[in-house]
């Protein structure tokens, strides 16, 4: 019936990418927007929400998060996924790594997921050894079509944590290296997949090496009598200059197969910058991400939870970053959400060398871009859902499927209330982690309603318990 639906919404300051704001009507049926009208004379329905002329939102896409890491899949997609649609997230995007053969491995991967996901989830492919280049096309099948590169990873700072074998609680780590070869061929394999994009944490593990390991000699753990900044020796040791040398060494390799370059938690000016330069070369295509943290903080949060790869680095960075995100340089906002816990969180030894890189992020992305974005005038709520659903959707092959709200899309949305504040704190935002960087801070403006292809998953910060596993794995376009 053309006059029926499932559920509407009614009231409703519709925020609809690259068009603009509307006051009208949706309504929802078999998981999809059926139609977007003035009018709603005459229309049954099965649940009608009065939305009060709050803005209405596409869905979150955080298109960079870390789950399955510290605790299994089957585990963390729980914990993880009801945390993200806390925040107004619809859809997340796991960075899964595995030093095995993804066509043995992503299988198991993939089962432990189902069943396990209040919200949409897909996968971007790590390729960490030369053995996983062959699995780029069997992975492209699947419709997992981005794979990620970690240029950090080599000479001495080359540990990294892999994915947990699902159903086991062992933390699983591995000594990786990623030569300029493995680049090479992981961007000239996937240059034969359609659409493939490349993801790149840009640094370089050579003079990031070298750095570490001097600043370690003069700050050791056992000297007291040295007072330090642990953010800035980090900052310092991992430097920007580290991060510009990978950017132009990943876009000269890129255009010899005309790549599609997506640059992860981009945090600097220098990097910007650089990014920037190598664009106007041309040759292949660029994309820029940052996070909320680089938005929030610099180093003198001068705190060990705010260890992070790239480091946070200054108020200047900061700024640059906003001018970045108005002016279109920036694409997207990945959070680079770590499901991690405050005891793991801080190391060994409790200084900036043992403590683990990463934090939580997902529930507070929407609550910090409103407050620090949309009521601070920093950005319009229209530039908001270009960088935190449209243009991943774009970018990952998800669109129009996920990231607007039109005829026929995934009624994914989130209903804001821009007025809101709440106090930050682990209970409020539902992660399997127990602290936050943004810890006490109170923010104006939090969502409201999370609606994941028709379905309310959470509602005025309470989760729909019965909605877990209506989350499916989200296969892109090939």
């Amino acid at each position: 019936m053309q006059n029926s639906c499932d559920l509407l919404l009614t009231n409703a300051n519709v925020v609809i990418p690259k068009i603009g704001i509307m006051n009208t009507n949706i309504l929802i049926e078999n998981e999809k927007i059926k139609d977007i009208t003035n009018s709603i004379d005459n229309i049954s329905f099965s649940k009608k929400i009065n939305v009060e002329e709050k803005f209405v939102l596409p869905g979150l896409i955080d298109p960079h998060i870390h789950y399955g890491v510290f605790s299994p899949i089957n585990e963390s997609s729980k914990t993880e996924s009801r945390s993200a649609a806390i925040g107004g997230v619809t859809t997340i995007m796991r960075m899964l790594r595995l030093n095995e053969s993804y066509e043995q491995k992503i299988s198991e991967q993939l089962k432990a997921s189902e069943n396990n996901h209040f919200i949409d989830y897909a996968i971007h492919a790590s390729i960490l050894n030369p053995n996983q280049v062959v699995n780029i096309p069997y992975l492209f099948k699947m419709g997992i079509t981005s794979f990620k590169l970690y240029m950090n990873l080599g000479s001495r700072e080359n540990k990294i944590l892999m994915d947990m074998t699902p159903y086991s609680n062992e933390i699983m780590p591995e000594y990786i290296n990623v030569s300029d070869d493995l680049c090479n061929n992981v961007l000239k394999n996937s240059s034969y997949c359609n659409n493939s994009v490349v993801l790149i944490h840009a640094e370089d593990h050579i003079m990031c090496s070298e750095l570490i390991n001097k600043n370690k000699s003069i700050y050791s753990t056992n000297d007291s009598d040295i007072k330090y900044n642990a953010l800035d020796l980090w900052s310092r040791s991992r430097p920007s200059e580290s991060e510009v040398i990978a950017i132009k060494k990943i876009m000269n390799l890129g255009r010899k197969f005309h790549s599609n370059l997506y640059f992860v938690h981009i945090g600097s000016n220098d990097s910007l910058d650089a990014i920037l330069m190598e664009k106007q070369i041309g040759g292949c295509n660029a994309y820029v991400e940052t996070c909320p943290h680089y938005l929030t903080h610099s180093i003198e949060y001068n705190n060990l939870k705010g260890k992070v790869v790239p480091p946070l680095r200054s108020k200047n960075d900061i700024a640059s970053l906003w001018v970045a995100l108005r002016n279109g340089v920036v694409d997207t906002i990945g959070t680079d959400h770590v499901a991690n816990v405050l005891n793991l969180k801080y190391g060994e030894k409790k200084d900036i060398w043992t403590a683990l890189a990463g934090f939580p992020g997902v529930a507070t992305m929407l609550p910090v871009l409103l407050h620090y974005g949309i009521n601070s005038g920093q950005i319009s709520i229209e530039k908001l859902v270009e960088l935190t659903s449209y243009n991943a959707s774009k970018i990952f092959g998800m669109y129009p499927k996920k990231g607007t709200i039109q005829k026929d899309s995934d009624a994914d949305l989130v209903i804001i209330d821009l007025d809101l504040t709440k106090k930050v704190n682990p209970d409020v935002l539902q992660s399997s982690s127990d602290y936050s960087i943004y810890d006490d801070y109170v923010l104006q403006g939090w969502p409201l309603l999370t609606i994941s292809r028709g379905e309310v998953i959470m509602e005025n910060g309470n989760i729909c318990e019965d909605k877990l596993g209506h989350g499916k794995f989200v296969k892109r376009n090939v």
